[in-house]
């Protein structure tokens, strides 16, 4: 059993709304109490309307660096093709300071290989492969990493890496090696069985995995679902939220949800 708080973080996505909304219902789920604050890291809506309102996540997220006080917050997640690594890490070591106010910075690099081919076929990216986009990943986070290391000034903390995904080959074996929290969509007996396998790549890389916060999706569960998530491993839980407009009564269940647990 993990001695972790259960934690609560809240997906606001930046699509079908003008931003004033957005600054607005984050300042909302901040006094509501929520642990962190997420958005996506694409160009496009990822549902109804292909073309309607949409905002970039990095500049989003230090504008809601500075607008914050006290919730942690990344993209859930950011997208390694579509931006040099170095430059990556140096964008997250600012909002990180952006975010500290004269403490510790709040910012959580979240980070995936991409999947929406949309947007890199409209912003001309290379879309390649699921295992090409994984090998970049692979090739960036050492980079990412050693950048922190070289910039000055450097971040105020070490800054957590969320990695998504769940594929039981690469996507794993990189959580392994650089994650301090895994996000995944699983449910009970897939989470049991791929975190046996995240333990068999711990083993590999010299690891102990249990140091990994284990994060699932809340879309469409029950507390009961949550209940046995709990159970078996997961601590951090994730509710997405979308335009036009930011109903939050669900994100007041599930906080109610998290503070019974604790």
């Amino acid at each position: 059993m993990t001695t972790r708080p259960v934690r609560l973080g809240v997906q606001l996505a930046p699509q079908h709304a003008p931003y004033e909304l957005i600054r607005d219902t984050a300042t909302e789920l901040e006094e509501l109490g929520v642990d962190i604050l997420f958005n996506w890291d694409h160009f496009f809506p990822l549902s109804g309307e292909r073309d309607g309102l949409h905002f970039e996540s990095w500049t989003m997220l230090a504008a809601l660096a500075e607008q914050t006080h006290r919730v942690e917050l990344g993209a859930l997640v950011n997208c390694n093709s579509y931006r040099n690594p170095s430059l990556q890490a140096d964008m997250a070591r600012t909002i990180d300071h952006i975010s500290a106010k004269g403490g510790q910075g709040r910012f959580l690099f979240g980070t995936g290989s991409g999947w929406f081919e949309r947007d890199y076929v409209e912003y001309g990216y290379e879309f390649g492969t699921v295992g090409e986009r994984l090998d970049a990943l692979a090739r960036d986070l050492p980079i990412i990493r050693s950048r922190w290391q070289a910039l000055n000034p450097r971040p105020t903390r070490e800054i957590p890496i969320l990695i998504g995904g769940g594929g039981e080959k690469k996507t794993l074996r990189l959580v392994a090696e650089h994650a301090d929290i895994w996000h995944s969509f699983s449910d009970v007996p897939t989470l049991e069985r791929k975190l046996g396998i995240l333990a068999e790549h711990g083993r590999a890389v010299g690891r102990d995995t249990s140091e990994i916060e284990t994060s699932v999706e809340l879309r469409n569960r029950t507390t009961a679902e949550a209940d046995e998530l709990l159970a078996a491993g997961a601590t951090l839980f994730t509710l997405g939220i979308t335009g036009p407009s930011y109903d939050l009564a669900m994100v007041r269940e599930w906080l109610a949800w998290r503070d019974d647990q604790r």
